[in-house]
C-alpha cells in the first residue's frame, strides 16, 4: 500500500506557527529512501523539540547506520509546538517525520530515545498525534512496535502500558538485529501476528517486553517479585555492549541543522563508559565499561565530518573526554591539523583534576576562549568523598589559578544540592569555595574583572547506581537549602558581585525522582498529566509541579502508595527494586557495598589505573576495559605542497 507525504497538508499550516523551518526537513546529509524498495521501516524520534533533539548523537548515528542498510529506511520524527499540535488535530495531520513527512504509524518499529525521564508526556503526544493506540495492549496488528531506548529506558517500567519494547544499553548493533528479526517475521507472511513478533524479540534476552511479565506487589506497596508469563522468555535481560567503537565510526555524514539548535558543531564521541566511580552518576555506570576511540580513528571521523558538514567546531564527547589516555596528543593534532581553517575544539565539561593548561591551550588555539567549567558536584570535602568525586579544595583552587593565570576571566562551578547525607553546612560551603575561587582569581590575574558563576541542579537518585536506595530531599528542603546559600553569596559584599548563581528549584527534582524510580503504577500519573495538558516537562515555562502533584493524588492512593514513597523514602536491601530485573552487568551487592561506602565517607579508586574492584560489568558482558595509550600520533592527513 503507498504511503504519501503530508506535505501538502501541513505546508498550508506553516505560516500560522513559530519557526517553521523545523518541520521543513530536507537538511544536509538527510536520507529518504524510496518507501517501496524497503522492507522494514524505522521512525526514529528524540521526544523533544527540534532544536535539542537533532544535534542528539544516539538518534543521529542509528538514523545513520539503519539507512546505510539495503532495503532498510530510517526517517526522524521530534515533538512538535503545542501551537503545530493544535493545528494538527483541527486539520486531521498525524505526526509525521521530517525526512519525507510520511505518517509515523506508517512505520514498522516507532523508535523513542529518551535520555530524561521528563520526555514521557511527549512520547503520549506523539503516539496520539499518529494515531497509534496510547496502550500497548490495544495496538493492532497494523500499529508499529513502539520501541523505547537511551539511558532512560533502563527503567522503562513507569512507561510498560505504553510501550511494547524496551533497548538497554548501546544500539547499534541492537536495531540491525531488530530489523533482521522484523523482516524476517514479515517475510514469513507475520504469523502469531503482534504477540509472535514481540516473543520472538524477548526470547534474544536482549530486547525487554513488559507485556510478558507479571508484577506482584507485597500488601505494604513494595514490589514482591517480577516474573515471566511466558515460556522462553528470560527472567533478566541484559544490555547490549558495542566493544569496538572504531568499528562503528559514527555518524559518518553529521546531520547540519536548517534551524538554530541547542549545539552547531560537528561532535564526535571519543570513548563511552566511565569508571571514576562518581555515585550519583547513572551515565557512568550504565556505559561500564570504559571504551576508547583510537586516536587515528577519532582523527578520521572529524576529518570526514568536517569535509561533510561545514561546521567550525568540532565537540570531543565522552562523560570525562580528559580522561582519554591520549588527549593530549588527540587535542594537539587536531590543532595543529586545522589551525589555517581556525577549527575550534571543544569539551563538554572538565574534570578538575583532569584539566592541565597545555591541553586548555591547545582546545583554544583556534577557537574562542570562552568560560571553563568545572564540576566539583559537593560543596563540602566530606560531601566530595560520599559521592566518591575526589577533587580536593586545593585542586580546585589550583586549576583555577592556573586558568586565571593564562588569560581565562570566567569559570563556572557546577554542583549538587540534595545528596545523600547533605546538612545545610555541606551546601553552604559552596560559597566558600567561590569566594576562594575569586579571590586566588585576582591574586593571580591582577584584575577584578574576573567572574566565578556557581550553578546548582537538584540531585535526583538514579536506578543502577549506588544512590539508588537513597532518600530524596523534598523540595521544600531544597528551596530552603539554595534560598540560604544565595543569601550567603550575595551577603559578601568583598566578592559577591562577582559570583554569578544559577539554580533550579527543589520542583522538577521531585518529579523526575518520581519517574526514575517509579514501577508500572506511575504509569497512571504520567497519562493523567498528559490527558491533562502536560507537554514538554523539561522545559520551565511549560512545567506544572501543581499538575504533577494533582495528578499523583488522583491515581496513587488507590495503589497504597504515594509520590513520597518514591521519593523521599529509603530503600532497604531486600527490597526488589522494580528494575532488578533488567541487568546493566552492575552487580546488585557491589552497588549495596559502595552504597555502605558512601555512608562511611570512603572513597574508591577509578578501576582504569588500580586492580578491579569486582563492580561485575566485565565477567557478566563478557568485555573488559579498553583504553590506550596506541603510540600513534595524529599526523595530517596529507601533506599539504607549498
Amino acid at each position: 500500500m503507498p504511503v504519501t507525504s503530508v506535505f501538502p497538508q501541513l505546508e498550508a499550516l506553516l505560516p500560522h506557527v513559530q519557526k517553521p523551518i523545523q518541520y521543513v526537513g530536507g537538511e544536509l546529509n538527510s536520507t529518504v529512501k524510496p518507501w517501496d524498495e524497503c522492507d522494514v521501516r524505522w521512525a526514529l524520534m528524540y521526544p523533544d523539540a527540534y532544536e535539542v533533539g537533532l544535534p542528539n548523537q544516539g538518534v543521529m548515528i542509528l538514523y545513520e547506520v539503519l539507512n546505510e542498510r539495503e532495503g532498510v529506511l530510517a526517517e526522524r520524527t521530534y515533538s512538535v509546538w503545542p501551537d503545530l499540535e493544535d493545528l494538527m488535530r483541527k486539520h486531521d495531520v498525524p505526526q509525521f517525520t521530517v525526512d519525507g513527512h510520511r505518517p509515523v504509524k506508517a512505520f514498522d518499529v516507532f523508535g523513542l530515545s529518551f535520555s530524561t525521564e521528563l520526555g514521557y508526556t511527549n512520547m503520549l503526544t506523539a503516539l496520539d498525534l499518529a494515531g497509534i493506540s496510547l496502550n500497548a495492549a490495544d495496538r493492532g496488528p497494523d500499529e508499529p512496535v513502539v520501541l523505547a531506548g537511551g539511558h532512560a529506558a533502563f527503567n522503562p517500567e513507569p512507561i510498560a502500558d505504553f510501550i511494547d519494547c524496551a533497548v538497554i544499553g548501546d544500539g547499534e548493533q541492537a536495531v540491525l538485529e531488530i530489523t533482521d528479526i522484523v523482516r524476517a517475521w514479515k517475510a514469513a507472511g507475520r504469523p502469531g501476528g503482534r504477540d509472535e513478533l514481540l516473543l520472538r524479540l524477548a526470547k534474544t534476552g536482549s530486547v525487554y517486553v513488559p507485556r510478558f511479565y507479571d508484577v506482584e506487589y507485597l500488601p505494604d506497596g513494595r514490589i514482591g517479585r517480577v516474573v515471566p508469563n511466558r515460556s522462553g522468555v528470560p527472567w533478566r535481560v541484559s544490555k547490549h555492549t558495542v566493544m569496538d567503537l572504531d568499528e562503528w565510526p559514527y555518524p559518518k555524514q553529521p546531520l547540519v541543522p536548517l534551524a538554530e539548535t541547542v549545539h552547531e558543531r560537528m561532535s564526535v564521541e571519543i570513548f563511552r563508559g566511565c569508571t571514576r566511580g562518581c555515585r550519583f552518576c547513572q551515565a557512568g555506570m550504565i556505559t561500564r565499561p570504559v571504551r576508547e576511540r583510537s586516536i587515528t580513528g577519532i582523527g578520521e571521523m572529524v576529518d570526514k565530518g568536517l569535509k561533510a558538514t561545514g561546521f567550525e567546531e568540532v565537540g570531543l564527547l565522552s562523560l570525562s573526554s580528559a580522561d582519554h589516555s591520549e588527549i593530549g596528543d588527540i587535542a594537539k593534532g587536531l590543532a595543529d591539523r586545522y589551525e589555517e581553517d581556525k577549527i575550534g575544539l571543544s569539551l563538554p565539561s572538565t574534570r578538575v583534576d583532569a584539566f592541565n593548561i597545555d591541553l586548555a591551550n591547545e582546545l583554544t588555539r583556534n577557537g574562542r576562549r570562552s568560560g571553563l567549567t568545572f564540576a566539583p558536584e559537593g560543596g563540602s570535602e566530606r560531601i566530595r568523598k560520599v559521592i566518591n568525586k575526589m577533587v580536593s579544595e586545593d585542586d580546585l583552587i589550583r586549576t583555577v589559578a592556573t586558568a586565571y593565570g593564562n588569560g581565562w576571566r570566567q569559570v563556572k562551578l557546577y554542583f549538587m544540592c540534595g545528596l545523600p547525607t547533605e546538612t545545610d553546612d555541606d551546601v553552604l560551603q559552596i560559597a566558600d569555595m567561590a569566594v576562594k575561587v575569586i579571590a586566588k582569581g585576582r591574586e593571580v590575574s591582577g584584575s577584578n574583572d574576573i567572574r566565578c558563576t556557581v550553578s546548582i541542579g537538584g540531585f535526583v537518585p538514579k536506578p543502577h547506581t549506588p544512590f539508588q536506595w537513597a532518600p530524596q530531599l523534598s523540595a521544600e528542603e531544597t528551596d530552603a537549602r539554595l534560598l540560604k546559600l544565595r543569601e550567603k553569596i550575595r551577603g559578601d559584599k568583598k566578592y559577591g558581585r562577582s559570583i554569578g548563581f544559577r539554580y533550579h528549584d527543589g520542583k522538577p527534582g521531585i518529579v523526575e525522582g518520581l519517574l526514575s524510580r517509579g514501577d508500572r503504577r506511575v504509569g497512571a500519573v504520567i497519562r493523567a498529566v498528559y490527558e491533562d495538558g502536560g507537554r514538554f516537562d523539561g522545559w520551565r515555562e511549560f512545567f506544572s509541579y501543581d499538575r504533577w502533584m494533582r495528578c499523583a493524588e488522583a491515581t496513587l492512593p488507590a495503589q497504597g502508595v504515594d509520590v513520597d514513597w518514591y521519593t523521599t523514602r529509603e530503600r532497604t536491601y531486600e527490597e526488589v527494586l522494580p528494575w532488578d530485573h533488567l541487568d546493566s552487568g552492575l552487580d546488585k551487592d557491589w552497588l549495596w557495598e559502595d552504597w555502605q561506602d558512601a555512608l562511611d565517607e570512603s572513597e574508591v579508586e577509578d578501576c582504569r589505573w588500580t586492580p578491579c574492584f569486582d563492580c561485575g560489568v566485565c565477567p557478566a558482558m563478557d568485555t573488559s576495559i579498553q583504553i590506550g595509550p596506541t603510540g600513534k600520533k595524529l599526523l595530517p592527513l596529507m601533506v599539504k605542497q607549498a
